[in-house]
């Protein structure tokens, strides 16, 4: 299981300032968390995909699908940590990678151009336009840190322990989140009307 490539998908916010559950808002074919899981598992083996806000909707969603782990967190409103070490204690890799359910225009390339430039002990970010992103390829060493972290650390914390490389990627898209009606609409005219 060591080499399986691995992604944990964050699904488990409460989506407040969208005004309205965005998980299962269209998108494209299907909804923002399908295309963002699609993108996922058309380069890694298996996700674990973390829940929290109306997460037996997911999971009676998502259950089935041979390669997603539906995983609940019932700590969700203590914030994204909380959910990425429930996320972290379902890994079997020796490394992973962590993305976001409401990111639905992050392309397949983006995880294969990571991975094919993994490294030990390092953070991979991708970056575009002098900006980063995600998802991010994070080492073997950040399953202790996350899993023992002590009260009040966050993931910016260990990532700065154990020191990133930006890798360059060609798609802006892993700088596009939906977290408001406006950057649904904006987004969805950019993606859909080209």
């Amino acid at each position: 299981m060591k080499n399986t490539k691995e992604c944990i998908i964050l699904a488990a916010g409460l989506s407040r300032r969208m005004g309205k559950w965005k998980m299962m808002m269209p998108w494209g074919a299907g909804t923002i968390l399908d295309s963002a899981l699609d993108s996922a598992l058309s380069f890694c083996d298996r996700v674990v995909l973390v829940t929290g806000f109306r997460g037996d909707e997911l999971r009676s969603y998502y259950q089935e699908h041979p390669k997603i782990d539906v995983v609940f967190n019932p700590d969700y409103r203590a914030g994204m940590f909380s959910s990425i070490q429930r996320g972290v204690a379902s890994i079997t890799s020796s490394r992973f990678f962590l993305a976001l359910g409401d990111m639905p225009e992050v392309k397949p390339s983006v995880y294969r151009t990571l991975w094919q430039h993994r490294e030990e002990g390092i953070c991979l970010i991708p970056g575009y336009d002098r900006g980063k992103g995600h998802p991010v390829l994070l080492p073997e060493e950040a399953i202790a840190m996350i899993k023992h972290a002590p009260e009040g650390e966050t993931l910016k914390d260990i990532i700065h322990q154990l020191g990133t490389h930006v890798v360059p990627v060609s798609e802006q898209g892993i700088h596009w989140d939906v977290d408001t009606p406006a950057q649904y609409e904006a987004l969805a005219q950019l993606t859909f009307l080209q």
